[in-house]
């Protein structure tokens, strides 16, 4: 899939930022959905579409509408460190929900989700209440995904995000695997290449820094 228009919800986070340049890079069209216009620039700047968007409040129509003409959507939005447990789930789950109905809607049936590694572990009786709550927005998310037949979605759990400089090599696998870290920017180009990997379609995939070029990665999972 060449020249292709990727819809990325959560357009100003710091993976979809490095999605965006390497997007652009490779002569594909990066829409950015963003909740703040004060983000505009920034997005622009990197060679993305901005879309202001609200993820937490727009309709399926609306967000729809941004899915108009593109071959993928990619969900890279999440609430943030300081946020709410209301907002975990808002975002982290409810947001990840509405752009899968959006892209069955619209008809772009590439759909990645970025999720996290501790969605494949079971939650502890312990945990914070606002971590607690972001886990089970992530495995929520999850579950809704998966039972998506009219959609050709990957899960990604990527290990302990840094904002080290990229290494090129990882190690993909379905689960289980060790977790480890990962530069947002080495999640950023699986992402890309995971777009067109059709045989990753309908598989969920946990990612860390690793051995293997990022290519010959993805390649031994199809």
């Amino acid at each position: 899939m060449t020249d292709k228009r990727v819809v990325i919800a959560g357009g100003h986070g710091k993976i979809a930022q490095h999605l965006t340049k390497l997007l652009t890079a490779q002569g594909d069209q990066a829409v950015a959905l963003i909740r703040n216009p004060a983000h505009i620039d920034t997005v622009v700047a990197l060679g993305a579409l901005p879309k202001v968007v609200d993820m937490e409040s727009a309709s399926v129509d609306e967000v729809a509408a941004t899915l108009e003409g593109a071959e993928a959507a990619v969900f890279a939005a999440g609430a943030g460190p300081g946020s709410t447990a209301e907002r975990k789930d808002s975002v982290d789950r409810g947001a990840a929900k509405l752009l899968a109905d959006a892209a069955e809607k619209a008809g772009v049936k590439r759909f990645v989700l970025i999720s996290s590694s501790s969605a494949g572990e079971p939650v502890p009786s312990d945990l914070d209440g606002t971590w607690r709550a972001y886990i089970e927005a992530k495995i929520a998310a999850e579950e809704d995904l998966s039972n998506r037949p009219d959609l050709d979605w990957t899960i990604l759990r990527p290990g302990e995000l840094t904002d080290d400089s990229p290494t090129g090599h990882v190690v993909l696998s379905t689960p289980p695997l060790k977790r480890g870290t990962i530069p947002r920017a080495d999640v950023a180009a699986v992402i890309a290449q995971l777009l067109d990997a059709p045989g990753t379609i309908g598989k969920t995939l946990m990612v860390a820094s690793g051995d293997s070029l990022v290519d010959y990665a993805i390649t031994a999972i199809q």
